[in-house]
């Protein structure tokens, strides 16, 4: 993973969660939100919370005892899902590397990750440290996308760009939000960190936008793509953008669009 790949700053924050979070994060929150709230936590730790898509999901269906932990690497991010967040004491938001987490061994219930684990530049270090802070008995939940191919307009974006820059195409959304989907690999590394139970499931949403240039906007420049891009070029941002668009609309239409987006559940314990 390229280091601009874990690069959430800027008005990248803002823009992920105006455009990517209905465009792809909220079709799948509530799955995860769902299956840890059937677990009646008491303590529940989210890693990689981002712009707190499923923060929001699952917050309401907690006990008014329980305790949320929310945190991602990444202050600017954790800000903003922060602010978005009505008042609630049960949750306490904090930086943290989901590499080493700073909370004492069999703290949680539930470790809850929605679409971080692709940016961990060691999983299995992750993983050990999600099991290390799980009370015994507790689960492991997280959420990866499958190969780009199945998550159409991602795929869309990445080949427009790849016109755009033929020399040295962007390949971010490849390389690493599409880049861990290989179901042996997770589940082998999974073991590696001590789980002994592991299972999947992998379900398909319908990802739906207003218009092409929603997922041009969203992924171009609500990503760190949207790095990329401007490493490439710093004064082709908005050209990638059209481009992007441009695609979009000339594969599945004007006015509303929809098209697939996939991804693995996972669940060890």
């Amino acid at each position: 993973m390229l280091e601009s790949d874990k690069a959430f700053a800027g008005s990248i924050p803002e823009n992920y969660d105006r455009f990517m979070a209905p465009l792809i994060f909220e079709p799948f929150a509530a799955d995860p939100a769902r299956r840890a709230a059937a677990l009646s936590p008491g303590a529940v730790l989210e890693t990689a919370a981002g712009a707190g898509v499923v923060t929001r999901a699952l917050a309401p269906d907690l006990s008014a005892g329980a305790c949320y932990v929310v945190t991602d690497i990444n202050q600017p991010m954790l800000d903003y899902a922060a602010s978005r967040q009505g008042p609630d004491d049960r949750l306490l938001w904090r930086q943290a590397d989901a590499l080493a987490l700073p909370f004492q061994d069999a703290s949680f219930d539930v470790v809850l990750c929605q679409f971080g684990a692709m940016f961990f530049p060691d999983r299995v270090r992750a993983y050990r440290e999600a099991k290390r802070v799980l009370k015994p008995g507790g689960q492991f939940l997280f959420n990866v996308w499958d190969r780009i191919e199945e998550n159409i307009f991602a795929d869309d974006v990445t080949n427009a760009l790849a016109r755009l820059f033929p020399s040295d195409p962007p390949r971010f959304l490849a390389r690493t939000p599409h880049g861990y989907h290989d179901a042996a690999l997770i589940r082998r590394e999974l073991m590696e960190a001590g789980f002994s139970h592991v299972t999947f499931e992998t379900i398909a949403e319908q990802s739906r936008a207003s218009a092409a240039r929603i997922p041009a906007i969203a992924y171009c420049q609500g990503t760190p793509l949207r790095n990329e891009i401007e490493a490439l070029d710093a004064g082709k941002l908005e050209a990638a953008t059209d481009c992007a668009a441009a695609a979009i609309e000339d594969k599945h239409g004007a006015g509303e669009i929809a098209a697939k987006i996939q991804a693995h559940v996972i669940a060890a314990a």
